[in-house]
């Protein structure tokens, strides 16, 4: 059976709220981790989301 291409990931946030957004992320064309701003509801405010692993 083949390797999924696409894997779930969370976007944990670094305003350390706790809050993250789990998103998909394409393995092959995508080698390097995700930085993406967005949203944080708890701090109230755009902040820097890091990808780190489902556990």
């Amino acid at each position: 059976m083949a390797k999924a291409v696409t894997i779930k990931v969370k976007l944990q946030s670094t305003a350390d709220t706790g809050f993250f957004y789990v998103t998909k992320k394409n393995t092959r064309t995508m080698t390097d981790k995700i930085v993406q701003r967005k949203y944080d509801p708890v701090a109230k405010k755009h902040v820097d989301f890091r990808e780190a692993k489902i556990k």
